[in-house]
């Protein structure tokens, strides 16, 4: 057993909706695949749509599927022949009845891809889909998820924002996915998560006990992500990478901060990276607000636009309710752009001392702290520098890779001694 675990692994990557414009999972699975591909290991992705942005290098199988969310042709109809297929009766029967069944649907294709492939894998590693397909796999391979946040916290925040009973039941319907999810995670020996903070969220509103998780912190993308030493950073310039709609994300709270300095008669100019839905919450809030002028929401850019609105920015905001991680605070700070972020979920263990904490859901102290580093240049510079220096020591996706390592081996090592009786 020490002999073949000490060798190079090949690890399949589940992963149900991947694309990294689509969130945080997105940009996890590239960035592990590739730091565990560096570190010398066999990766092979398995995703559903939309398809994921990989490096070439990195074998990728994609998983048909309905992709009744895809935008270009949104909750199209299924001919009869595409519903002769069980998997994609059940995802069109999600889709039509208001729930989210693309977790259930994509693991259950993964199993049926995988059954008489197990050869080829020594350990398989999903992201977050946990479905019963999972539940399957984890009795013929060794198995490991890793959960980033813990989604009952969304669908607390999401049912309370809604003012309606209908809306609030319409939310309960989306996440009606988390039972399987919970049920699964259950069954698991190990899970990987990103914080400590999401370690004991997880714990509690799962019901899985806590010395099954293996807390490995995210990685930030410091190639990408990096100082722009030679761009000269503009005052009063504030950057926000969320433009959800999403209760959860608190941009809202941001936009109230800026009326707030607005009505100081104090400059200030937010960047959102991002569009808002048409006609969403967001929208109609910068109407209300009347701080459209104060606004420039960049729509989908490039790398280098990215990287180019960093290096402009004086300040970075995290006006998050809730984060299990939360790169956005870790990608400003490899950048070295001083941060703003709320203590709301583990945000606090990504920032540390090198940013301003202030309470979720308060704009006034959004709009203090704001107004702190716009009036003190070096203070800001000092906090901008802090958090590049914590990003370096701690935040490096080589190290995310290394830890996960750790993390198959002991899940493998397990696994076969359960097969042959040692405990």
């Amino acid at each position: 057993m020490k002999k073949d675990i000490d060798k190079p692994l090949r690890i399949g990557i589940l992963s149900y909706r991947s694309n990294p414009h689509s969130g945080g999972q997105g940009v996890y699975l590239r960035h592990l695949a590739r730091a565990l591909k560096d570190l010398g290991h066999y990766v092979e992705v398995i995703s559903g749509p939309p398809t994921p942005l990989l490096d070439p290098d990195i074998p990728f199988v994609e998983l048909p599927s309905l992709d009744l969310y895809n935008p270009e042709d949104l909750f199209r109809t299924p001919g009869l022949h595409e519903l002769k297929d069980p998997v994609n009766l059940i995802e069109w029967i999600g889709v039509s009845t208001m729930g989210f069944p693309e977790p259930c649907t994509f693991g259950l294709r993964s199993y049926l891809y995988l059954r008489n492939k197990l050869d080829q894998f020594d350990v398989i590693h999903d992201n977050q889909s946990l479905s019963y397909g999972l539940w399957a796999l984890k009795k013929i391979i060794p198995t490991v998820a890793t959960i980033h946040h813990p989604i009952t916290r969304d669908q607390m925040i999401a049912v309370k924002s809604e003012k309606v009973a209908w809306k609030k039941m319409q939310q309960l319907r989306w996440f009606s996915f988390l039972g399987m999810q919970k049920r699964v995670a259950r069954s698991l020996s190990r899970i990987i998560t990103v914080s400590e903070c999401s370690k004991d969220d997880i714990s509690h509103d799962f019901r899985v006990p806590e010395d099954r998780f293996r807390v490995v912190p995210n990685g930030i993308d410091i190639e990408l992500f990096r100082p722009g030493l030679r761009m000269r950073r503009e005052m009063h310039r504030v950057i926000v990478t969320n433009s959800s709609d999403v209760p959860l994300k608190g941009l809202h709270y941001l936009l109230r901060a800026v009326a707030l300095i607005n009505s100081m008669k104090k400059r200030i100019h937010l960047v959102v990276i991002g569009k808002p839905k048409e006609g969403g919450e967001i929208e109609k809030l910068v109407r209300e607000l009347g701080i459209g002028n104060l606004i420039t929401f960049t729509g989908r850019i490039s790398d280098e636009e990215f990287f180019a609105h960093y290096a402009k920015a004086s300040v970075a905001v995290v006006p998050s309710v809730y984060e299990g991680f939360g790169l956005p605070a870790g990608e400003a700070m490899a950048c070295a752009v001083p941060v703003i972020s709320t203590t709301g979920g583990a945000l606090p263990e990504v920032v540390g001392d090198a940013g301003i904490l202030v309470p979720p859901g308060d704009p006034g102290a959004i709009a203090d702290a704001l107004v702190t580093l716009f009036d003190n240049p070096e203070y800001a510079e000092e906090i901008g520098q802090k958090g590049f220096n914590r990003v370096m020591e701690h935040f490096t996706w080589e190290k995310a890779a290394q830890r996960t390592v750790d993390v198959y081996k002991e899940v493998f090592c397990s696994f076969h001694n359960q097969a042959i009786g040692i405990k």
